[in-house]
This record gives structure tokens, C-alpha cells and sequence, in this order.
């Protein structure tokens, strides 16, 4: 939107210091400060001689304003710059009418493939809250991108594979329940899942048999396979549930099940390029000049770990979708597994390895109910439902002109997480606050929701219908 008035400002600017327009048009940036202006010229990036401090109380002397700039002042080695806000709200008006809900997207990826891996929780296991910063800030990504004109694919990787799937799966039996499977199949997968590591504890033979049970995973045996098949359709089921109510869609449900002989083709790199060390019959990839340790990337009885299988998917992915970019949105607890990760796409001589990112984010601490129990995503959803509901109920008056409250509580509370999320540092720990968070004052989701109900307000009171 501020194009206009660079190109205002760029081309008068170009017949006083005799810069290209181009060079000045890069050089107008965002001042630090509010107060110096809406718009600012960083003279020393112009390359021109002389003292920039100097030049720039020149130039801004000689530049004259008009009804669009209404101010040209020097701040140092800057040339500050403020602009007709009038001006400013009619063309942001014209382009809101213009473009409706497309205004603000760009076309500056046109042409590009970007994949943004998030969200990724575990089959078999509620959707903990521990996974909600990565599935909002991962689709915060995915639709910056997407608005930006980039071809973008949402991919949720999950976390289908390993010795825990043996285990759950000798839980099963031990355990299951198949009407409790039917109605809630990850609730009652998860309290296997507890149920049998409870047991595991007392009982080591209980681990022998799980890794025994994912080995014949791995080896392709129809029955052990078809088993766990039906726990991850079943959990898919339920987490596109979930996430239909936080408004996310994902293009591609992916997961280190999935990959195939990529892993088989990782692994031969790996030994080709001299990195794999053995002990113990386990091999490792050895990082240790990087600082780096040595991960494990297979087991001595011949089973992969994550590190074999992020590798084997990142030359899948690559093959699969032709992508100029790939995001993974995942905790900065894993770091030093995407550091491994990262370093050794790049050691094997992947030529796309530069095309890989990480985006890690800080914990959030002190999540529970308000009864102090520890919080599963839907325990939160339903419960920020209930609190938005109570305060709804208060004001009866205004309850009862509410079409269909529980629709509206359900929104309410939806924005309140995810408004909470996106105001916390992405990089910290944040502490988790109920009162905080649902409050209808201050930057939280309901006052949002507040805000714009009362635009609405305003718009249906205006004569003229504004689209």
C-alpha cells in the first residue's frame, strides 16, 4: 500500500542526489520510531559521497511536499518522511472494495512451491496442547505464503511409527477395547497406551515383545501392519475433527510411516559419504567434528530411528513435489535434532539442502483445566466454551438476541487460544493464564471478536451498504 508514496518519494529524490529511482525506492524502509514518520531514506545505503548526515539536511531542505508528502525531515544519516493519512485511508478504503477478502495477497512467490510441515502429534494419542503452538504458528505460515503467491502445501507429518506402536499395539491385546475404539478411538488408544507402560514397568519382557512386534512392522507383516493401519485411520479421523474446529485444513496428512526406499537410499549416502560409525552393532551418524554427537540412524536389530526417516522423506518430498522451500515448524526443544538433521542433508551433497528451514518455538507452561488437571487440546477447546458461555449468560439482555450462543461461545473461546499464542515472543516459554486469556479487555481474542462485532454494528447502522 505504501508503493505510491515510495515512488513519490523516490522519483523527486532521484533528480536531487542523482540515484536511480530503483536504488531509492530500496532504500525507503519502516522508521523505528512512530514518531519520526511513516516513511524513511537510509542515505548511506545510496553509495554517494559526502557526509551522509550532511546530505541528508540538504536534500530534505530541497524536497518539496504536497498534498501526498506533507513533511520531509533529517534525523541523522535518514530522511524521514510523513504522508497525507487522509490520503492513505481513501486508497486503503479503494483497495479493500477492490479486492474484498484478497486484499493484502501478492504475487511475489508466483511461480514457487512451498511445503510447511506442522502440527505432527502422535497417532494414538489426544492431540495434546503441547502441539497447539506448532499448528497455530505452522498455519499462520502456511497462509502468509499462500497470500504471498505461493503454491503451498500444508503437510502434517505425524508421528505414526516406532517401538511405541509395538508397544500399544501389546497393549491392544492386553487392553482394548473394540466398542471404546469405535467411539473414541484416541482416548481409548491413550489409555491403553498408559495402561500398558504401566505394565511395562513392572514387566520388562513387555518391551522385548513391542520391539519385537515393530520389527515385524518393519519387516511388512500383513498382521501386525493391518492392525496399526486401522489405529492410524482411526486417529486421522478424529484430528480433522480437532482441527476443523480451530479452522485448518491440511492438503497432505504425511508420516514417518510413509516413507519408503528413501530411507534405504539415505542410508546408502550416508555410508558413501563416510559418516556412519558402528557400536554395537547399532550404527550412528557421526557428527562429532560439528559438535554435534553421534545419533543413532539404526538400530542393532536393524530398526530406524526419526533421523533415518527425516532424511529418507526429505529426498521423497523432494522427488514428490519439485518444492523451492520446505518449513519445518517444530519445537526448540528438538534444535539439536534439526541441527543433525540440517548438517547432514548438507554433508550427503543433497543439492536442494539450502531449500530447508527450521522455525522453532518456545513451550508453554502451567496448561491444565482450571481444576489443575494436566490439558488435552479438546479438554481446552471445550472448557474455553464454557467459560465464554458463563460470561455470555451474565447479560441476559444481550444473550437473548444471540441467534445461536453455543456457536458463538465455541468462536469465542477458539479465538481466545489462538490470539493468546500469537501475542507470546515465538522464540519463548509463555505462561499459560485462563483469566488472561478469556478476559474482553486488553489485546486478547474476545476483545477481537468484540471489536468486530461492533464494525458490524457500525455497518449495518450506515445508510450506504459498505462491501
Amino acid at each position: 500500500m505504501f508503493d505510491d508514496f515510495k515512488t513519490t518519494i523516490a522519483t523527486q529524490l532521484a533528480v536531487l542526489t542523482g540515484a536511480p529511482v530503483e536504488a531509492i525506492t530500496g532504500a525507503i524502509g519502516i522508521p523505528k520510531t512512530n514518531a519520526h514518520g511513516d516513511l524513511a531514506v537510509n542515505i548511506p545505503s545510496l553509495r554517494i559521497k559526502g557526509n551522509p548526515v550532511q546530505l541528508a539536511k540538504d536534500w530534505a531542505e530541497a524536497f518539496k511536499v504536497d498534498e501526498v508528502i506533507t513533511s520531509a525531515v533529517s534525523t541523522g544519516p535518514y530522511i524521514n518522511f510523513h504522508i497525507n493519512r487522509q490520503v492513505l485511508t481513501r486508497k486503503v478504503l479503494s483497495a479493500i472494495h477492490e479486492k474484498q477478502d484478497k486484499y493484502g495477497w501478492t504475487n511475489e512467490g508466483a511461480g514457487k512451491r512451498v511445503i510447511v510441515e506442522f502440527s505432527s502429534p502422535n497417532i494414538a494419542k489426544p492431540f495434546h496442547a503441547g502441539h497447539l503452538r506448532s499448528t497455530i504458528i505452522g498455519n499462520l505460515i502456511y497462509n502468509l505464503y499462500k497470500a504471498s503467491g505461493w503454491d503451498a502445501i500444508s503437510m502434517n507429518y505425524l508421528g505414526d511409527w516406532g517401538k511405541q506402536y509395538g508397544l500399544l499395539a501389546v497393549g491392544f491385546e492386553r487392553f482394548g477395547n473394540e466398542e471404546k475404539l469405535v467411539a473414541d478411538p484416541i482416548q481409548h488408544l491413550f489409555e491403553v497406551y498408559v495402561a500398558i507402560s504401566a505394565a511395562a514397568k513392572q514387566d520388562d519382557s513387555l518391551h522385548d515383545e513391542a520391539r519385537a512386534y515393530f520389527k515385524s512392522m518393519e519387516d511388512g507383516d500383513e498382521a501386525a501392519l493391518a492392525l496399526w493401519r486401522r489405529f492410524r485411520e482411526l486417529s486421522i479421523v478424529k484430528y480433522k475433527d480437532t482441527y476443523a474446529r480451530l479452522n485448518i485444513n491440511f492438503d497432505v496428512y504425511s508420516g514417518e510411516s510413509q516413507v519408503g526406499e528413501g530411507m534405504t537410499r539415505a542410508m546408502a549416502m550416508l555410508e558413501e559419504c563416510g559418516l556412519i560409525v558402528e557400536s554395537e552393532g547399532a550404527k550412528l551418524l557421526d557428527l562429532e567434528k560439528y559438535k554435534l554427537g553421534r545419533p543413532v540412524v539404526k538400530k542393532s536389530d536393524g530398526t530406524t530411528l526419526y533421523i533415518t526417516r527425516d532424511i529418507g522423506a526429505a529426498i521423497e518430498r523432494f522427488e514428490a513435489y519439485d518444492f523451492d522451500k520446505i518449513v519445518y515448524v517444530i519445537s526448540s526443544q528438538q534444535d539439536v535434532h534439526m541441527k543433525q538433521f540440517l548438517k547432514t542433508i548438507s554433508l550427503i551433497g543433497l543439492p536442494y539442502a539450502d531449500r530447508f528451514q527450521h522455525v522453532n518455538y518456545g513451550m508453554v507452561n502451567g496448561m491444565s483445566t482450571r481444576n489443575g488437571t494436566v490439558i488435552f487440546l479438546d479438554d481446552m477447546l471445550r472448557e474455553s466454551k464454557e467459560i465464554m458461555h458463563e460470561v455470555m449468560r451474565k447479560n441476559e439482555g444481550k444473550y437473548a438476541q444471540v441467534p445461536d450462543p453455543e456457536h458463538v461461545s465455541s468462536v469465542l473461546g477458539v479465538s481466545a487460544i489462538i490470539v493468546q499464542d500469537m501475542l507470546a515472543r515465538r522464540i519463548k516459554d509463555y505462561d499459560f493464564d485462563w483469566k488472561r486469556i478469556l478476559s474482553f479487555e486488553g489485546n486478547t481474542g474476545p476483545y477481537l471478536q468484540y471489536t468486530h462485532a461492533r464494525l458490524c454494528s457500525i455497518e449495518r447502522k450506515v445508510q450506504d451498504q459498505v462491501k
